[in-house]
């Protein structure tokens, strides 16, 4: 009964405690996730306590890192994206690796290791799809040019991400990681294989049989989700990869739609969770430590990235207005940074300090680029009424 009241209390305070602190971040135009980090800071361990033991909450919300990666599969239609790939391929790789060496190169002026400053590298390489996407009105985002750049950008960035991923996997396992490491590649396209044939001889006749009963197709879209993301860990590839090819496999078939319409509701659900741990995990003490390198990464992301990618659109024959909108729109770093932070910590690859420094600087660069694009181009939260496109 106590552990029941326990878990109920402690949903009690990061869900109420979310609603607040949202309603904040709306006033202040800032993106909703800042304000759940903040929350899991006032209320874990490190802050007032009342959370005192965030793994619970941590093992929970790895569900939300699930959909995420699932939606963002399932968001990937192949053809379209095939058409701009020539043009942005060598925008996202260029700039990622610009941005990678920058940040890497902070790191190791601070004295981190050569590994350490690779992971911090690493994660400065990307921009966040959720505020990225939140914080485009929806006419820019499926009706104009500047929405397709900003897109293919993105999803290419997940991509690479992906493949980050997979090599955190690899690497888990030590000394013999790159043995592990070849394994886990040959596994990945034998996982497509299956979940294409599963999808085409299981799923979608099931689908079309009982499409009317919209409880069943939500039961089997959260089966198909989470028995893909299972078969991966099975044969030794992560959750998050597996529902990110259980996403791609369906994202041309005609209940692509409804799926990612139902699952948006509990993907929100558990990455309130997410980054609510993400903050309960944020050892103040140690981030006093940390702060002069997350202040000076953060603030070097939030400058360059606008002038990078400026640079690197402007060179593939992009006006200087939709590249400097691009750049700005994408002049954070993202929750994928904090993923592969909270992955690389799990495996012992990076030590607490540099974890929360990337912490710091993320959350530094979603405050700023929120402000920064709320104040300049048209959002669904603009400050005034010449800016509000919903």
């Amino acid at each position: 009964m106590l552990e029941h009241q326990s878990i109920v209390f402690t949903l009690f305070l990061i869900f109420t405690g979310a609603a607040c602190f949202a309603t904040l971040a709306l006033f202040a135009r800032q993106a909703l996730i800042v304000g759940y980090i903040v929350l899991g800071v006032l209320v874990g361990p490190w802050g007032a306590g009342w959370v005192a033991d965030t793994r619970l909450i941590a093992n929970l919300a790895e569900i939300g890192i699930i959909f995420l990666l699932f939606l963002l599969g399932l968001n990937l239609k192949p053809q379209k994206l095939w058409l701009l790939l020539k043009q942005t391929l060598l925008v996202t790789l260029l700039t990622s690796i610009i941005f990678g060496l920058v940040g890497a190169a902070i790191a190791l002026g601070f004295g981190f290791t050569v590994a350490e400053s690779a992971l911090v590298g690493i994660a400065a390489m990307f921009s966040s799809t959720i505020v990225g996407i939140k914080l485009l009105p929806t006419t820019v985002l499926h009706h104009r040019h500047t929405g397709e750049v900003i897109i293919s950008v993105l999803l290419l960035q997940d991509l690479i991400a992906i493949v980050v991923l997979l090599a955190l996997q690899g690497l888990e396992t030590g000394a013999l990681g790159w043995l592990d490491f070849g394994r886990l590649v040959l596994a990945l396209p034998l996982l497509i294989g299956a979940a294409f044939l599963a999808e085409r001889y299981l799923l979608m006749p099931l689908f079309r049989r009982f499409d009317r009963v919209q409880e069943y197709m939500f039961l089997l879209t959260l089966a198909w989700c989470l028995g893909i993301a299972q078969l991966a860990h099975s044969v030794g590839l992560s959750y998050e990869i597996g529902a990110f090819v259980g996403g791609i496999v369906v994202a041309t078939s005609p209940i692509a739609l409804f799926i990612a319409e139902s699952l948006k509701p509990l993907r929100d659900f558990f990455l309130v969770m997410f980054f609510f741990a993400m903050g309960a995990s944020l050892d103040l003490e140690v981030a006093a430590r940390v702060l002069p390198p997350a202040i000076v990464l953060g603030v070097v992301m939030l400058a360059l990235k606008p002038v990078v990618f400026r640079f690197a659109l402007g060179r593939v024959a992009e006006s200087a207005e939709l590249a400097w909108e691009t750049g700005w729109r994408l002049g954070q770093m993202s929750e994928f940074s904090l993923l592969i932070t909270f992955l690389a910590i799990q495996s012992v690859l990076i030590g607490q300090q540099v974890a929360i420094m990337i912490q710091l600087a993320t959350l530094i660069t979603f405050i700023g680029s929120s402000t920064i694009v709320v104040l300049r181009f048209p959002t669904p939260v603009g400050v005034s009424d010449r800016l509000r496109r919903d």
